[in-house]
């Protein structure tokens, strides 16, 4: 060989050399840097773990929440059905204690008229039967709707009637046929009228 060939290959051997070395070297960066990849996607997979984990402790405590609020929201229903019943219960017990007295007597009205009562002793009972009932209505605040020479208001009177007078007023209440009530500004029963137009 001569020397002209022998330093190619002694060049061409060097280049392989440097060749492989920067191959290695390569390597090596390539080796590393998949290393430092993996290793920073497993410190984000357990940060994503623990971002999940901490989410999942909130929602099952949201969801907590929310099942002791519906329940103490069933309970609040329920509870307040049993208290309507009861204030209505109460609301009879207490109109019905006060027309009791009045039913006591009728009772004793009835008693007395198979006995073979004055009539006159008759009608003085039951006007006084008759009084009990209007203080009871009004111990319940229940008050009678003024009707007779009153002016006409469809909220408080049902006309049935009406006639052509000229000596009374436009609209104005000539007959009551049935007392109305009310409690406050409430109707409980129009009164029934005859109107003049």
């Amino acid at each position: 060989m001569n020397k002209k060939t022998a330093d190619v290959e002694n060049q061409n051997l060097e280049s392989t050399e440097e060749n492989m070395n920067e191959e290695e070297v390569d390597k090596a960066e390539n080796t590393e840097t998949c290393e430092k990849t993996a290793s920073q996607e497993n410190e984000d997979i357990e940060a994503l773990k623990a971002q999940l984990e901490d989410q999942t402790k909130k929602s099952e405590e949201y969801f907590g929440i929310l099942q002791r609020t519906m329940a103490e929201f069933d309970n609040y229903k329920k509870r307040t059905v049993k208290e309507k019943e009861n204030i209505y219960s109460d609301a009879v017990g207490d109109t019905i204690s006060q027309l009791l007295p009045v039913l006591d007597n009728l009772e004793r009205a009835v008693n007395s008229c198979k006995e073979g009562v004055d009539s006159a002793k008759l009608l003085e009972g039951v006007e006084m039967v008759l009084k009990q009932f209007n203080d009871s209505l009004s111990k319940l605040g229940v008050e009678e709707i003024k009707a007779k020479g009153e002016i006409f208001n469809p909220e408080l009177h049902n006309a049935v009637m009406h006639i052509e007078d000229e000596s009374v007023g436009e609209n104005i209440i000539v007959e009551e046929f049935q007392k109305g009530y009310k409690i406050k500004d409430k109707v409980i029963r129009h009164s029934m009228v005859k109107v003049a137009n």
